[in-house]
């Protein structure tokens, strides 16, 4: 049976037709997000809302004191001395 359709052309869904098609696209839009979001996380670490480490975990410190620790590091007399020299 033919699917009815609105006047500008999209599936009626107040047929039992229509209401079958939302049902399956429903169910697929479903699947196909859950599918994407499990292939996203390649990364064991916790973020945040913003999409940033969360520093309070233990990888999280780590990266952090890793960070500091850098900054502090370019920062030196030695690293300053390079580059003014450089």
């Amino acid at each position: 049976m033919a699917v009815k359709r609105n006047a500008d052309g999209t599936i009626d869904k107040r047929t039992k037709e229509g209401k079958a098609i939302a049902e399956r696209m429903a169910k697929a839009r479903a699947a196909r997000a859950k599918n994407t979001t499990a292939k996203k996380s390649t990364s064991t670490l916790k973020r945040t809302q913003s999409g940033t480490v969360d520093k309070r975990t233990k990888e999280g410190k780590e990266i952090a004191a890793r960070m500091a620790k850098a900054r502090k590091a370019k920062n030196s007399l030695k690293n300053r001395l390079k580059r003014l020299f450089n």
